[in-house]
């Protein structure tokens, strides 16, 4: 056997530069579309809700209105009967009105006691027309 003189160089295998792990840029480019995606799905998902929010309110809006439109209603048609009504007994005070004035002497005060009865009932007649016109 034979041994060679020559001195034994305990080299290392060259190591590859490279490294086994991922690169810093890698790390930072995941980091920012993590940032990036997590900021436009918060923006999506803010929408979203405010959307369904806005919808919610208009669907209560609506229904709210509603029910005020046939309340109104009911009471413009309550309002209208009583001032048809009231005009009927204005009418019929006018003519007894005409009929006492023709037939009363002056010594008698019945058309006083007429007078004064429709002009409670004109006011009356006034009252509910505000009222009405308040509801317009």
């Amino acid at each position: 056997m034979s041994y060679s003189t020559e001195p034994v160089s305990a080299t290392n295998p060259t190591r590859n530069r490279k490294k086994k792990g991922p690169s810093v840029a890698m790390i930072l480019l995941t980091w920012v579309l993590l940032i990036g995606i997590g900021t436009v799905s918060a923006l999506i998902y803010s929408n979203h809700l405010k959307n369904s929010m806005m919808d919610q309110l208009d669907a209560k809006w609506q229904s709210q209105t509603a029910v005020m439109k046939a309340d109104y209603s009911k009471q413009l048609t309550a309002l209208s009967k009583e001032v048809k009504g009231l005009q009927s007994k204005v009418d019929t005070f006018n003519e007894l009105l005409t009929f006492t004035k023709d037939n009363t002497s002056k010594k008698t005060d019945n058309s006083n006691k007429l007078y004064s009865q429709l002009k409670e009932v004109k006011q009356q007649l006034a009252t509910l027309q505000k009222k009405m016109d308040l509801l317009k």
